[in-house]
C-alpha cells in the first residue's frame, strides 16, 4: 500500500533547489533554506516487477522540508515534500504551521 499525498507544483532554481510552490491554488515562496536528503522508495509495494531500464532515480527519490510563506508579513508553514526523480512528480507530505499545528497530513 502506497502512501495518500498531495499533488504539487514546485519551482526550482538553477541549481536545482525549490524557490516556490503552488499547492491548492496559491503561490508560496520559500522564505529559509530547504533541506534535502534521500529515501529509497518502497517500488516493491508500487510496482510488481522494476524494470531494468528504470535506473537508479526509480528506488530514490528526494526528500524536502522547505519552510514557505505567501508574503513576507504571513505564517511559516513547513512543507514535507516529495520528489520523485525518475518522474519528476513533487507531491506534499505534510504541512505544519509555524506554531506547532498540523495543517494537513497526507501520510
Amino acid at each position: 500500500m502506497g502512501f495518500l499525498t498531495e499533488s504539487v507544483d514546485v519551482d526550482c532554481g538553477t541549481d536545482g533547489v525549490p524557490v516556490s510552490v503552488r499547492w491548492r491554488e496559491r503561490n508560496y515562496l520559500v522564505a529559509e533554506g530547504p533541506v534535502r536528503w534521500y529515501e529509497r522508495r518502497a517500488w516493491w509495494s508500487e510496482d510488481a516487477r522494476l524494470p531494468k531500464d528504470r535506473g537508479i532515480g526509480a528506488v530514490d527519490q528526494q526528500m524536502w522540508r522547505v519552510q514557505v510563506q505567501l508574503n513576507p508579513r504571513s505564517e511559516l508553514l513547513t512543507l514535507e515534500l516529495v520528489h520523485t526523480l525518475d518522474t519528476g512528480r513533487w507531491r506534499l507530505l505534510a504541512a505544519t504551521s509555524a506554531s506547532g499545528i498540523r495543517v494537513v497530513r497526507c501520510a
